[in-house]
């Protein structure tokens, strides 16, 4: 799922005190967060406790219509959907026998539905399907969902094919994200502060436990039953999105409410965001989350070393996913926590100072000194996996931060979805330049001898984009463009590795 965050700016234009899970602002409209207005400063350790007792308090006080039902079910498929993600890197390593370079390149193409997510939210705000802006196309989602895996688990014999239905799966679940997010701010507009943040709590945590079941069971449905019943398994799921249009409360559109001219009015929309992202306050963050995530990875080739080389099994993998699953449960807490007062630039320096030193552990394992040291392959990368994805949470949280410090008053929804595309296309360019990389470098599925060069120069990378820490003076230096005092979260926030949307935001280009 596509991330999104709250406003993160408080009175002191260096803190940010938003509680940040995932997308907000949506059309102007303030949705609370977990945690509302700040009281005067109060130890670390009260705000701490606080924050934990609103979050649960929320959770048991939400009153579960049937279009509520329908929004958690959409959000805990969101996060369950991840149950497939090892299944395609065995499926395209394995039977379809592709290069660590070339999966890189397929992953990436079938996050394309990603990358033009404001697309399908103008198309469900403003050319209703059969009479319906939410209801019928999520129940489209789903149908297209399930048919791109139902491609995968029986059509699938050649790569081209392969990339196609991952496509139609990835565009299932990237519109559904953007008719659910619709859903729930049309919902909170007509609901107090209350009620609307234990939806979005209640979101939020659908989302969590989606992505920690999908993790649990990954592997091991591999292992024992193969690639393709799993591809069978995740078909069901976005039938299940289909099914909760039909819970969803929305009234015909009458012809009267549809606009006479759709192109006009997305000219119109397109000029209001030309005329913001010229600005400089907002194109040049701009170009820093882009070289931010744009630095290559060496994760497609990590994979096919850690399975052919050093024999981890699917089920293994499974339980590396679990603990990664959490481990980025705890980056976000510890950031919302201990960190979201840290300046933005600070932020960024560290966590990829930090990031790149931590990476470069991974080349103990690839040399074999962890034996050396009596540290056991499968226990080292474990943790290694562990610590990197926490880091690698912390270094994701500012981006989302810094997108939604920029967006301008009236325009937060759709350039906050084109910052977050931005922030995608990055993710895709990261492949494409790793994927370059590894075969530039003769990385193969059998030949490892320059993977440890592959790893040292994807993780020496990261630095690169620090001397344009000073793209960031004007952002930091000057207020939010929204109002001061009021903290925003969306539900459906990034469990590292819980969708299809991972393989190009969230993840640990370290890895």
């Amino acid at each position: 799922m596509d991330a999104m965050c709250a406003r993160a700016r408080n009175e002191d234009t260096n803190e940010s005190n938003g509680v940040v899970f995932a997308e907000v602002v949506k059309d102007g409209t303030v949705l609370p967060e977990l945690v509302t207005g700040k009281e005067p400063r109060q130890s670390d350790e009260d705000e701490d406790s606080k924050d934990v007792k609103d979050f649960l308090t929320k959770l048991k006080q939400l009153d579960v219509s049937p279009e509520v039902a329908a929004i958690i079910l959409v959000y805990f498929v969101q996060g369950v959907l991840g149950l497939s993600r090892l299944a395609v890197n065995f499926f395209l390593k394995d039977e379809l026998n592709i290069s660590p370079a070339m999966m890189t390149v397929l992953t990436g193409i079938s996050t394309i539905p990603w990358l033009v997510k404001p697309l399908w939210g103008f198309l469900s705000d403003s050319v209703p399907l059969f009479g319906y802006r939410r209801r019928s196309y999520l129940f489209l989602c789903g149908v297209l969902g399930g048919l791109g895996w139902a491609g995968m688990a029986t059509a699938v014999t050649e790569p081209k094919l392969a990339v196609a239905m991952l496509t139609l799966g990835s565009l299932g679940t990237a519109a559904s994200d953007v008719v659910v997010d619709s859903i729930v701010v049309e919902r909170a507009r007509g609901e107090g502060q209350s009620k609307a943040g234990q939806l979005q709590s209640i979101c939020w945590a659908s989302a969590a436990v989606g992505g920690l079941v999908s993790a649990y069971f990954s592997g091991s449905l591999v292992q024992e039953y193969g690639t393709r019943y799993v591809f069978g398994v995740t078909a069901l799921l976005p039938l299940l999105v289909a099914a909760s249009a039909l819970l969803v409360n929305e009234k015909r559109a009458e012809p009267s409410q549809i606009p006479d001219n759709t192109v006009q009015a997305a000219k119109d929309q397109g000029m209001k965001l030309w005329q913001a992202a010229k600005q400089k306050s907002i194109w040049v963050p701009t170009i820093f989350v882009f070289l931010w995530q744009a630095t290559p990875t060496a994760e497609s080739a990590m994979f096919y070393f850690t399975t052919n080389e050093l024999g981890f099994t699917p089920e293994f993998l499974g339980r590396v996913r679990l603990v990664t699953s959490l481990a980025s449960l705890a980056g976000i807490a510890l950031y919302n926590f201990k960190l979201k007062d840290v300046p933005l630039k600070k932020m960024f320096f560290w966590t990829a100072i930090t990031g790149t030193a931590l990476g470069l552990t991974q080349l103990l394992l690839i040399t074999g000194m962890n034996r050396q040291l009596g540290i056991d392959d499968r226990f080292f990368a474990m943790g290694d996996s562990l610590v990197l994805t926490v880091l690698g949470q912390l270094a994701f949280m500012p981006t989302l931060v810094l997108a939604a410090k920029i967006c301008p008053p009236g325009l937060e929804a759709t350039l906050f979805a084109g910052l977050m595309s931005v922030f995608n296309a990055g993710g895709v360019a990261s492949g494409a330049l790793g994927a370059g990389l590894t075969e530039y470098l003769g990385v193969t599925s059998t030949n490892f001898d320059n993977l440890a060069l592959l790893v040292t120069l994807c993780n020496l990378s990261s630095l690169m984009p620090l001397p344009f820490l000073f793209l960031l003076n004007e952002v930091t230096d000057q207020p939010s463009n929204n109002e001061a005092g009021t903290d925003e979260v969306h539900g459906g926030f990034i469990v590292e590795e819980a969708s299809q949307l991972d393989s190009v935001v969230g993840k640990d280009k370290r890895q």
